[in-house]
């Protein structure tokens, strides 16, 4: 069944080790149960999901532009939240509603990790609540693109 919107989920690098790195910080759930939490949850509210896990910069930008087709993005850079003028650029040039998420509130978190270069770019970010972030992200982009489509009629 073909929903009208597809949801690009996006895990940057590292988040293939949920579940092992740093517990204290990111929690005991790998990247395969958030994975199957954002499935569940995304059926649930009508919304295709299209999930992609890369460590490496240029594999998610090739992504974001191979699916410009896509209804929004949900984000969670990881590192290159503070680093990445290219991720940021990728997402600003496909004109695509972004929502940046992280696991940890990184506003309470080492001073470095407290500015992203991301989020500029995207209609907000939410952190800290955990896998919970997503589902909230996707809760966000879907209203967002209800509204949009109400604004046109």
């Amino acid at each position: 069944m073909t929903t009208p919107f597809t949801i690009l989920v996006i895990h940057g690098p590292n988040l293939n080790l949920l579940g092992k790195r740093e517990p204290d910080i990111y929690g005991h759930r790998t990247l395969e149960n958030i994975n199957l939490m954002i499935y569940e949850r995304s059926r649930s509210m009508g919304v295709d999901v299209k999930i992609f896990q890369s460590n490496t910069e240029g594999a998610i930008i090739d992504f974001i532009q191979e699916n410009m087709e896509a209804s929004g993005i949900i984000i969670n850079p990881g590192a290159y939240t503070h680093t990445s003028v290219a991720l940021r650029d990728a997402i600003a040039s496909v004109n695509l509603p972004a929502v940046e998420v992280h696991l940890s509130n990184i506003h309470a978190r080492e001073e470095f990790r407290r500015e992203s270069l991301i989020a500029p770019v995207c209609l907000g970010q939410i952190c800290g609540f955990g896998a919970n972030s997503y589902i909230l992200g996707l809760e966000a982009i879907k209203a967002f693109l209800l509204e949009q489509i109400d604004r046109r009629r």
